[in-house]
């Protein structure tokens, strides 16, 4: 039998900070990259709702909660050195603060910044 996922096993950073990777289930488009703490994981996966900690307020941050463009957790993977998470979601809305689906909208491969996207109307 399989031990049940223990967060505290994840290697944080000094400020108890793991970075997490959302990416859109179905189209498999990363959609944005935020931080979690142990309680913040153990949220999402008690409860499915996507919750991250904001440092610029020092506060979780449930993804939609103010927005309703919500985060639902479909599957959470953890990589090979336990210090970053993938989480594949259901996206209501657009993900990036900007109005935007994705947060990775600037292509910058040829040395100069190139939108890729406008915010959704």
């Amino acid at each position: 039998m399989t031990p049940p996922f223990d967060p505290s096993t994840l290697l944080y950073d000094a400020n108890g900070l793991v970075p997490a990777i959302a990416q859109d289930a179905d189209s498999g488009q990363v959609l944005m990259m935020a931080w979690m703490n142990a309680e913040a994981v153990t949220r999402t996966l008690e409860t499915g709702r996507v919750t991250y900690w904001s440092r610029s307020r020092a506060a979780f941050w449930v993804k939609g909660e103010t927005s309703g463009h919500v985060q639902s957790l479909v599957s959470m993977a953890v990589d090979c050195d336990r210090d970053c998470l993938l989480m594949q979601v259901r996206q209501v809305g657009p993900a990036c603060h900007t109005g935007r689906l994705s947060c990775f909208y600037t292509d910058v491969t040829k040395g100069d910044e190139v939108e890729l996207m406008s915010p959704i109307a």
